[in-house]
């Protein structure tokens, strides 16, 4: 323990506290009005995000000391990735059965008293530790062998996470079901499969979400199976100022932030967006109010921060000579990419709405707490990385 204590990577500790830090205050601030609108006391929201963060640094610590060994146990793998699995198929049921659950039409939470649980999130990071172990098995053979053998290996796992994916679907958590396939699609590529197959996946799947963004757009806009709300969501992407007072009501006012804060931003807590005009601005919209408060100055160091912990761990991924570390540091990287470039298109307008949220900075116990235990685990693969290979 005291090994692990002195060599902790400080470029991955760092920014991860000061992002959680960072993701505390915003969280205050955006959420303090709508706390009262709601009829709660002002530092509800702020009180809930330090617990997760408590929480949060205990189980980051609690996978760094752990044997990183012990993590790619055949038991444990399995165990976790049919655990999620099962909860996925259980909110499912439950939305059949208890309609209250869902939200804009979406069920994504399974209610157990006072917190919620996000099956989404304890998925994400499932998929990397799963295909971590399997492509790591099978590394050397789907790098050697031709077309249709290598298909064999990298198709079962492939199958299985389809079908987590399609349980997201099923909730329906269309941004959810966009970062499992890009988590799985480079976790693929990361693999070591030639070029020429790596760049034959990437065109079959856009082909395939393509054809399933121009299916949904028919379905929105003719009244198909898709939800009211997500249709309003899809035509605010196309029309944000034609359907501000619906659909468009987000980003919208997500623009408005971004041009009241300017370079140096309005000043902590001087956002006026958030007073009922931006809904729910602590959750996937809280980079805007970030932008209104603290300015571009304020954004750019919260991006810096994420791009300097994605960075490293991709660095390390790298220079390391072990498959299974290697794939698990850009799986990890993967996540908080995903979640960053998803959040980020969103409030920008480059990209539909998708309800992802910005990495320690949105208010949210189940992001946090998984988010923490990724942390927790490229904290112990670098360490075993300096004691074993001599990184610096």
């Amino acid at each position: 323990m005291k090994i692990k204590l002195k060599n902790i990577d400080y470029w991955i500790l760092i920014p991860f506290l000061l992002l959680t830090a960072i993701g505390i205050v915003m969280v205050y601030s955006a959420s303090s009005n709508a706390a009262v609108l709601q009829g709660l006391k002002s530092t509800t929201y702020l009180k809930r995000q330090l617990l997760f963060v408590v929480m949060g640094i205990f189980l980051c610590t609690f996978f760094y000391l752990l044997k990183i060994n012990a993590l790619q146990t055949r038991f444990f793998v399995q165990f976790f990735l049919l655990f999620v699995m099962g909860l996925l198929i259980f909110l499912l049921v439950l939305k059949h059965f208890v309609p209250s659950i869902a939200v804009n039409g979406a069920a994504a939470w399974i209610p157990l008293g006072p917190i919620n649980i996000q099956p989404l999130e304890l998925a994400k990071l499932a998929l990397v530790l799963y295909l971590s172990k399997i492509y790591s098995q099978r590394m050397l053979r789907i790098r050697q062998l031709p077309f249709k053998e290598m298909m064999k290996e990298i198709l079962p796992p492939l199958i299985l996470t389809s079908f987590i994916i399609i349980l997201t679907l099923k909730q329906p958590d269309l941004g959810g079901a966009a970062s499992l396939a890009a988590i799985m699609l480079l976790m693929s590529f990361a693999s070591g499969m030639e070029l020429k197959y790596a760049f034959g996946t990437v065109l079959v799947l856009l082909s395939v979400f393509v054809g399933g963004y121009f299916w949904f757009k028919h379905q929105a806009l003719t009244g198909g199976v898709v939800s009211t709300y997500q249709m309003q969501r899809l035509l605010a992407f196309y029309h944000p100022f034609q359907l501000e007072k619906t659909g468009g009501s987000q980003l919208v006012n997500s623009y408005y932030a971004i041009n009241n804060g300017g370079l140096l931003g309005r000043g902590l807590g001087n956002s006026i967006q958030k007073l009922g005009y931006l809904p729910e601005p602590y959750t996937d919209f809280i980079l805007a109010i970030t932008s209104e408060e603290l300015g571009v100055v304020g954004v750019i160091i919260v991006l810096g921060l994420l791009f300097i912990l994605i960075a490293r761990i991709v660095y390390l991924g790298l220079r390391t000579k072990k498959v299974y570390f290697s794939l698990l540091n850009y799986g990890i990287a993967a996540i908080l990419f995903v979640q960053t470039f998803f959040n980020v298109g969103g409030v920008l307008g480059i990209l539909p709405i998708t309800g992802v949220t910005l990495p320690f900075i949105s208010y949210g116990g189940s992001s946090i707490l998984v988010l923490s235990c990724c942390i927790g685990i490229a904290l112990n693969v670098s360490v075993n990385l300096r004691k074993f290979e001599h990184l610096s």
